[in-house]
């Protein structure tokens, strides 16, 4: 299997995953529901903040697989230690 179909696997279930995290933190956000079962964790209301950075997480996932679909590279962290010389 080539490297892009690998990639686009890999972001076809982030995107499935990021869909249905959406679709359980409305729900949650809502007050329909009490609980949401997402896969194997069981969320409650009070979980909001743990799902909405799960969905930032995703949504990062999903930023750097397209770029590297894309023909661009992973973004790289890179650290600048200021002297005082």
């Amino acid at each position: 299997m080539k490297k892009t179909e690998r990639l686009k696997l890999r972001l076809e279930a982030k995107d499935l995953a990021l869909q249905e995290a959406y679709k359980a933190y409305q729900s949650l956000l809502s007050g329909n529901v009490q609980r949401y079962i997402l896969g194997s964790r069981e969320l409650t209301r009070l979980d909001l903040a743990k799902l909405s950075a799960e969905i930032d997480k995703l949504e990062n996932e999903i930023d750097q697989l397209e770029a590297e679909i894309n023909g661009g590279s992973r973004r790289r962290a890179i650290a600048v230690l200021p002297r005082d010389w």
